[in-house]
């Protein structure tokens, strides 16, 4: 019988999630409009901002996966917090001022770049609602996995368990549900992760003991000569490219307050996940000392949680892993739906929900969501090698477009899609090949090389575009006022105070 089957865990994680859903039963209660269920009504401020990115951050790839990949190389595991927080400080850097536009979705705003064009929203819609889904996938794969450990249910139970854990309360409050349990959740899992990292180092004697328990390589700096020092930098690079496309990020910047917000909430949350990186890499040392030989990396954690530590913390530690990937599922859920409605039934049918029905359709779609991801739960044995995966395969091609698009007005829609493509076949190229993916570590490299070279070529042999990108901002805005949500920029969302004229009713 696992330690971890003490009545006390299960007791702990139904209590936590009684907390979040009467939040959300709370807040159902205010959310009026379509507004208000998908972007929290567009009035996040710094705090909730900040508590809400930070808890999405330390999700289960830099919680329960950064731990298990410490277990295996060492403090490699810091990696994972360290190309976070390059990321977050490049997206505050190259798009925070996009929150002056009024978008909805991450597809309607690439679509700004290209003349407002159809294919790239479609084609950006239809990837990044596939790649939302992989992403709680793999929330619910971590939280599956930890769940049955700790309490001795099956890994199907356990993953349906978590699935409707965070899809209760996001299925009736929405985003701004989404926004204070993560700020709940945050807190609880920065709490709980630092007091791992402590505990696990006061157990094992200090940190001497630590790195001396591991062998030479896993101990080297940022445990480079486990990984090797080029899958080093693409794990790293993997990790902040995930930050700088994933839809989620993207709808923080949306639902903000004005784009001053964005940019100290952004650098606040950059400096305190920085901070961070280093607790998982302890903790997952440590586990490796205490007990080497674990079935799967991804146990290390709650090894420490139920077999290491007395009851009461093990129920901290439970508590926050959880947490975790709950608050970074919740995210994705509500992203996957605001692409779903916004975009995707838009490219089917050609017209846009009515505003009285996006709250109703919003419910039935996360259900609907959240079934689908389940399935994505299966697709992986460790939650590192999911996440890597899926950002070199998706996202990759997808950041280059982005960057083409914004900051080159000769980028043509052609070379948008032409980077797509190119990033996402280098990385399956590379994925097939066993000695090219042993030597790069993941494909990010290779794939952000093809994805701007493709991009730049494509663009050169097409002819440039016809719509400005006022015109394209002017249309956007047009298509957002059949839901009346994201029509209006607020006032004051620019730094001069200002509202867009593109945007204007």
């Amino acid at each position: 019988m696992l330690a971890g089957t003490n009545p006390i865990f299960l007791t702990a994680f139904l209590a936590s999630l009684a907390v979040m859903l009467g939040l959300g039963v709370w807040i159902a209660r205010r959310t009026a409009s379509g507004e208000d269920f998908l972007l929290a009504g567009r009035r996040l401020g710094t705090p909730l901002l900040v508590g809400t990115t930070l808890a999405t951050l330390v999700g289960t790839g830099s919680s329960l996966g950064a731990v298990g990949f410490a277990y295996e190389n060492g403090w490699a595991g810091a990696l994972y917090g360290i190309g976070g927080a390059i990321g977050v400080f490049a997206l505050l850097w190259l798009f925070a001022d996009v929150r002056e536009h009024g978008f909805m979705s991450f597809p309607e705003e690439m679509s700004s770049y290209y003349g407002a064009s159809r294919v790239v929203k479609g084609v950006v819609a239809v990837a990044m609602l596939i790649a939302s889904m992989g992403w709680l996938g793999a929330h619910i794969l971590g939280g599956s996995l930890y769940l049955s450990y700790i309490t001795g249910m099956d890994m199907t139970t356990a993953k349906i368990v978590v699935a409707l854990g965070f899809g209760a309360y996001t299925v009736l409050g929405g985003y701004l549900a989404v926004v204070i349990t993560d700020a709940v959740q945050g807190t609880i899992l920065f709490v709980g992760f630092t007091a791992l990292a402590v505990l696990a180092v006061v157990k094992v004697g200090g940190l001497g003991e630590v790195s001396s328990a591991a062998p030479d390589e896993a101990t080297s700096v940022l445990g480079v000569e486990a990984l090797g020092a080029l899958p080093a930098v693409s794990l790293a690079l993997v990790i902040a490219v995930g930050v700088l496309a994933t839809p989620s990020y993207r709808q923080r910047i949306y639902s903000a307050a004005d784009t001053r917000t964005v940019r100290r909430s952004f650098a606040l949350v950059g400096v305190l996940f920085a901070a961070f990186a280093v607790m998982p890499a302890i903790a997952g040392l440590a586990a490796s000392g205490m007990r080497p030989g674990l079935e799967s990396p991804d146990l290390a954690f709650p090894y420490l949680a139920t077999e290491v530590f007395p009851v009461w913390i093990g129920a901290l530690l439970l508590v926050a892993g959880l947490s975790a990937t709950m608050s970074s599922g919740d995210s994705d859920a509500i992203t996957a739906v605001t692409i779903l409605l916004r975009d995707v039934t838009h490219l089917v049918t050609g017209r846009l929900p009515r505003a009285e029905h996006i709250v109703r359709y919003s419910r039935f779609a996360l259900i609907a969501v959240l079934g689908v991801a389940l399935a994505f739960a299966l697709m992986a044995t460790t939650i590192i090698e999911y996440i890597t995966l899926m950002i070199s395969t998706v996202l990759t091609g997808l950041l280059v477009a982005a960057v083409l698009g914004k900051f080159w007005p000769r980028a043509t829609w052609q070379g948008g899609l032409a980077a797509m493509v190119g990033g996402s076949a280098t990385a399956l190229t590379v994925n097939g090949v066993e000695s090219w993916t042993e030597f790069w570590g993941n494909p990010v490299i290779p794939s952000l090389a093809v994805a701007l070279a493709a991009g730049v070529a494509v663009t050169l042999l097409t002819p440039p575009q016809r719509i400005t990108r006022e015109e394209a901002l002017q249309r956007l805005a047009a298509e957002r006022a059949e839901v009346d949500v994201g029509t209006r920029v607020r006032a004051g969302d620019t730094e001069t105070g200002h509202v867009a004229d593109a945007d204007r009713e």
